[in-house]
């Protein structure tokens, strides 16, 4: 790792303490880029996203997808990770600590709205982010495109089902723009310009000429993951500085719940014998969530002002910070999970 991913804990914090003030300071910049929008999409959002991800995409070979079969464990332990247990165990975590634990020290009428904000929240597996992470942890490319694709084409008939049960509504109004809007911003159109620019760089110039693009693309790609957080945090500065204390007692439950179930993918797949490569993006695509989806969901079921909506925001607050240290934890750890699987 060069010394400005080495010290990337930092530079996320840097970037949301300045997002945070930034969106204090001059919120009106914050609103105009904010409405720069389409069907809840956020136009120059998806721009830095593409520069996350592109760089990632470009690494991968799609001749070489055919090879994803031989993780099929890794694949069944995530989708049974982020479609029968995480949704259920948020909703478990939600009721117990915000419906009684922490009830009498949050707004008795928004207690509804924020459990209904984290089941919405861990209902949608994360999709572009993912990259960032899975290339964090040398993760195996493939396979996590794999699972993201998967996780897409399941999300758009699961979502509203499991979030309708779990609310325990009889009907439920999904964005549906938003949904498909989002696969393709944050999915379709980098994978397609990534490869482009692949094959023509291949063709051109070899193997040498992608590396030496990747060399290149890799900072731009930390720079924008750090753009991003000053927009996100810029966007939702105003509503965090009024309710401290609601954020962090909103945040308990999402903690617990991202350890939970990024341990409980890894071991299951250590306990199938699964690589490490793909135990390590299996872990972070188990654990993390669809932020944008779940944001937008939240303020048009509820309203921009609801509980609902600030609780996807506290998912927003602490999914970088939170994903970096599951990151720290699996990379810091495979010396450990190799052992116990050879």
């Amino acid at each position: 790792m060069s010394t400005f991913e080495r010290y990337l804990t930092l530079w996320v914090a840097l970037c949301i303490v300045v997002g945070i003030a930034l969106g204090h300071v001059v919120p009106g910049v914050f609103h105009t880029i904010g409405a720069a929008e389409v069907a809840k999409v956020n136009l120059p959002m998806a721009a830095l996203i593409w520069l996350m991800i592109i760089p990632m995409l470009i690494k991968i070979d799609f001749a070489a997808l055919g090879r994803v079969k031989e993780h099929w464990r890794g694949i069944g332990v995530t989708l049974f990770i982020n479609w029968a247990v995480k949704p259920f165990s948020m909703a478990a975590l939600g009721w117990f600590f915000v419906g009684h634990l922490f009830r009498s020290y949050l707004p008795g009428d928004q207690i509804d709205g924020y459990i209904a904000g984290l089941i919405i929240l861990a209902a949608a597996p994360c999709t572009a982010m993912v990259f960032v992470w899975s290339n964090l942890t040398k993760g195996e490319p493939h396979f996590t495109l794999s699972q993201v694709a998967l996780n897409d084409t399941i999300m758009v008939f699961a979502f509203a089902p499991i979030v309708g049960f779990l609310l325990g509504l009889s009907s439920i109004t999904v964005p549906w723009a938003t949904l498909v809007l989002s696969v393709v911003l944050y999915i379709v159109v980098p994978v397609i310009v990534a490869q482009v620019l692949r094959r023509r760089l291949l063709a051109s110039g070899g193997e040498a000429a992608l590396g030496r693009l990747l060399d290149t693309l890799q900072p731009l790609s930390l720079v924008a993951l750090l753009a991003t957080l000053v927009l996100l945090f810029g966007f939702q500065g105003e509503q965090i500085l009024a309710q401290p204390m609601v954020i962090g007692l909103l945040a308990v439950p999402i903690l617990i719940q991202v350890y939970f179930n990024a341990g409980f993918a890894y071991l299951l797949n250590r306990l199938t014998g699964e690589e490490h490569c793909v135990a390590g993006p299996s872990a972070l695509i188990g654990a993390s969530n669809f932020f944008e989806l779940a944001v937008a969901a939240a303020i048009s079921l509820f309203g921009f002002q609801s509980g609902a909506a600030l609780a996807t925001v506290v998912g927003v607050l602490i999914e970088v910070p939170v994903m970096l240290s599951v990151v720290w934890i699996v990379n810091r750890s495979k010396g450990w999970y190799e052992r116990t699987t050879t």
